[in-house]
């Protein structure tokens, strides 16, 4: 599947570090660099603003989904190239969701790990098939692999399915590992062995 246009979850809030705020501006520049689209959730606040600014910034196409109860507790961003108003939080994800080829998840609260885990349940389930990345900027997910790896070696989690994500504190490296990964399969990548299933 070509990768044409990517959704990134991230933080309303800028964090502690200036390091998430030079990661939000560098991928949404990046993004626009290559000619992908962004979808993200259509505020101007935050992670997700500074990240929207510099892919428009750059002449990237931008595309934001905001459900209506939250336009005016986290702003609306008022220079995106399509801005979808929806009535839920359950159709902004799938509107999201839809509109991707990829996935990323940067820095960020609750809201950012609850898409990322939504949908990478999905593709665990076969609901889709899209590459799925974290920018690990200062190390930010280093826990959250670590405790992948645990839930793998308490049983919880199969070994074929215990790196589920492709990770860089890179946007161009970790880029090119999703473009990568969103590549058709060969027929022999096709075929499960019985440990895969």
């Amino acid at each position: 599947m070509e990768i044409k246009s990517v959704c990134v979850f991230c933080g309303s809030r800028m964090g502690a570090r200036p390091d998430y705020l030079e990661g939000a501006k560098a991928l949404g520049a990046e993004l626009a660099r290559r000619g992908l689209t962004l979808v993200y959730g259509g505020t101007s606040v935050g992670l997700m603003g500074a990240m929207a600014d510099a892919a428009l910034d750059g002449g990237g196409k931008v595309v934001g989904v905001l459900p209506q109860v939250l336009s005016d507790r986290e702003i609306a961003h008022p220079r995106l190239t399509e801005l979808h108003l929806v009535d839920s939080m359950h159709t902004r994800k799938a509107m999201m969701a839809e509109r991707a080829d990829a996935f990323i998840a940067m820095p960020g609260g609750v809201g950012t790990f609850e898409e990322l885990f939504e949908i990478t349940t999905w593709a665990q389930l076969g609901i889709h098939q899209k590459p799925i990345g974290l920018l690990n900027v200062a190390d930010f997910y280093g826990p959250l692999l670590a405790l992948m790896r645990r839930a793998v070696d308490e049983g919880f989690i199969p070994e074929t399915r215990a790196q589920p994500f492709s990770y860089d504190a890179s946007p161009s490296a970790l880029l090119d590992r999703l473009l990568k990964a969103g590549q058709p399969l060969t027929p022999e990548q096709r075929v499960l062995r019985p440990d895969q299933t």
